[in-house]
């Protein structure tokens, strides 16, 4: 067992920015990612809120009505505990994955694709499209109307103002391309 985590700890060490697109599929959405796993899971709670509210308000019976108005109450709380603004009608892909969500902030009219991470005190302003498998670093600043493609890193505080093509490494104020 500890060889075995010797051996990814190397690898990792060795692994070039490209590839880390073979690690996770942009496309497919992994949705054991986003299942609750602890009593104490703030960023799992918070997007399950999301989904269930989403999932109620598609339906249009009265129970479904009273089962969107509990979920909406519970994003409140969950929303209120991890200082996050993360609306209900936001378009999310399954696989997002808020580790640490203190402070994120995003727009009604984002995007989020497949299987992305989002790290703490991020702020997605405006329309901003993220692909599949993105990976967005501690306080990152992303400025729409833009889009970012399949497989890109953010690096921590940067600030996006322009699209980025897919498997990319950026960072920067304004950011650019560090690795392709």
């Amino acid at each position: 067992m500890l060889d075995a985590i010797r051996t990814l700890t190397n690898s990792a060490r060795t692994m070039k920015p490209s590839d880390f697109a073979n690690v996770m599929s942009a496309s497919d959405p992994d949705w054991d990612r986003e299942r609750v796993r602890q009593f104490w899971d703030p960023g799992r709670k918070l997007i399950r809120a999301i989904r269930r509210y989403q999932a109620a308000r598609e339906r249009a019976s009265i129970p479904a009505r009273l089962s969107a108005r509990f979920w909406q109450l519970n994003h409140w709380v969950w929303s209120l505990l991890t200082q996050c603004d993360i609306p209900l009608n936001v378009q999310i892909e399954g696989g997002l994955i808020l580790p640490h969500p203190t402070g994120i902030v995003i727009h009604p009219d984002c995007r989020i694709g497949p299987n992305c991470l989002i790290f703490q005190h991020v702020t997605l302003a405006n329309s901003v499209h993220l692909g599949g498998h993105c990976d967005i670093g501690t306080g990152a600043v992303l400025i729409g109307p833009l889009t970012l493609g399949d497989h890109v890193q953010v690096g921590a505080n940067a600030v996006v103002t322009k699209d980025f093509s897919s498997r990319t490494l950026i960072g920067g104020i304004p950011a650019k391309v560090i690795a392709d």
